[in-house]
C-alpha cells in the first residue's frame, strides 16, 4: 500500500510533553463500528464485559542513551536490542566519526568498542569490563525519551517514573509500552471488580519504534526485529478467555504484535520466546486479540498502519482528525484510545 495514505497534519501544540496526574485521569476516545465516544481511562471497566482479560507488557525501560567521546568528537548512543552478555547493537548520532573497532567513552568508567555496522546504519557496541551492562547504564545512561519529546526539552528527574509503567519489571526496553503508562492500582482493582482480569508478557521495545517509514509502498519497508516471551501458563489463559467467550484486549502494540506472532492459524496462542520482526497493515486477518488499548500514534508510522488494519482506514482516519480537532493529546505521554472493531 502506498505509505501516503497513512499520512494526516497533526499540529505540533497536539504533543504532550508531560502525562496528565493522575495517570487515568487521560482522556479515552472509544472507537467501535458504531462511532467515536469521549471518556476518560478510568472508564475503562463500563466499556468492557466481565471475562474480558487485558494483556500488558512487563519489560522495564533501561536508561539507553549515552553521551561520549571518541578522541575529540562527540558521539551519542541509543541502545536498540541486546545481542550478547555484553553487546548492544545501537543506533549512532555521528556515526560518520567512527571507525570498527573504535573505543567510544561514556565517562563514568564505561566504555564501549564499536563493530560491524549494519545496513541500517546501527552499531554492535561491546561494553568493557566485567560489570553488568545493566550497572554501566545506570550509571552513565539517561531515560531515552521519544525524539518528538526530547527535542523540547531535556529529559530530567521526572521522566525516570512518568516514562516506566507499574507492570515494568524485566529490564530490556529501550522505550516503554506507553498505553499502560496510564494504568494505577486503584484502575486495575475497579477492573477486577467488574470482573475484568489482566496477564502479563514480555517485549522488549526496540528504538526502531520511532524510526520513519521511508519507503513509498509499505510493502518495501523493514521492521526491526524485537525480542518476546509468551509463558506456557499465559498462553493456556488467554485461550481459555476466547474459548469462555471472552475478549482479550492488548494494552498497547507491542503487546498485540507478540500476541498475533504467538498465534498460529487456527486461533490458537502458543508459548513463545524469541525474535518477532511482525509489520501489520490492512489486509492483516487478527487471529489472537479482539481489541486494542493504544495512544494515538504518528502519521505515516507502522503503528497508525497497525490500528488502520484492526479499525479500517477510513475509520482511523475519521477518529484521528476528531481527535485533533477535539484536542486530544498526541504520542507517548498523550492520551489513549479503546479500539473495538
Amino acid at each position: 500500500m502506498n505509505v501516503d495514505l497513512f499520512d494526516f497534519t497533526l499540529p505540533p501544540e497536539r504533543i504532550a510533553l508531560r502525562p496528565v496526574a493522575p495517570r487515568d485521569a487521560a482522556r479515552m476516545l472509544v472507537v467501535t463500528p458504531e462511532g467515536l465516544a469521549d471518556r476518560i481511562v478510568a472508564d475503562l471497566p463500563g466499556q468492557l464485559r466481565a471475562g474480558d482479560l487485558l494483556v500488558f507488557n512487563d519489560t522495564r525501560v533501561i536508561p539507553a542513551q549515552l553521551e561520549g567521546t571518541r578522541g575529540s568528537a562527540r558521539i551519542g548512543a541509543t541502545l536498540h536490542k541486546r545481542e550478547g552478555p555484553r553487546r548492544w547493537r545501537a543506533f549512532v548520532r555521528n556515526a560518520r566519526r567512527l571507525r570498527d573497532g573504535d573505543a567510544i567513552d561514556f565517562g563514568h568508567d564505561v566504555t564501549a568498542t564499536a563493530h560491524d555496522r549494519a545496513e541500517d546504519g546501527s552499531w554492535a557496541l561491546v561494553f568493557a569490563g566485567d560489570e553488568p551492562v545493566e550497572l554501566l547504564l545506570e550509571r552513565a545512561g539517561r531515560m531515552p525519551l521519544p525524539p518528538y519529546i526530547a527535542g523540547k526539552r531535556d529529559t530530567d528527574a521526572r521522566d525516570a517514573q512518568d516514562y516506566q509503567t507499574m507492570f515494568a519489571a524485566e529490564p530490556g526496553a529501550v522505550a516503554a509500552p506507553t498505553a499502560a503508562l496510564h494504568f494505577t492500582p486503584a484502575l486495575l482493582d475497579a477492573l477486577a471488580a467488574a470482573g475484568i482480569e489482566h496477564a502479563t508478557l514480555t517485549l522488549h521495545v526496540g528504538a526502531g519504534t520511532f524510526l520513519p517509514v521511508k519507503a513509498e509502498d509499505t510493502a518495501d519497508h523493514r521492521m526491526h526485529a524485537e525480542w518476546g516471551r509468551i509463558d506456557a501458563v499465559t498462553a493456556d489463559r488467554l485461550n481459555a478467555v476466547r474459548d469462555g467467550g471472552g475478549r482479550v484486549i492488548a494494552v498497547g502494540t507491542t503487546s498485540l504484535r507478540l500476541i498475533e506472532s504467538a498465534t498460529d492459524q487456527d486461533g490458537r496462542i502458543r508459548p513463545f520466546e524469541g525474535d518477532t520482526a511482525i509489520f501489520i497493515t490492512p489486509g492483516y486477518r487478527f487471529r489472537g486479540i479482539d481489541g486494542l488499548v493504544t495512544n494515538f500514534h504518528l502519521p505515516r508510522s507502522t503503528l497508525f498502519m497497525l490500528v488502520s488494519a484492526l479499525m479500517g482506514l477510513d475509520r482511523m482516519q475519521a477518529a484521528y482528525a476528531y481527535a485533533i480537532a477535539h484536542d486530544y493529546r498526541f504520542y507517548s505521554y498523550g492520551d489513549a484510545s479503546l479500539l473495538l472493531p
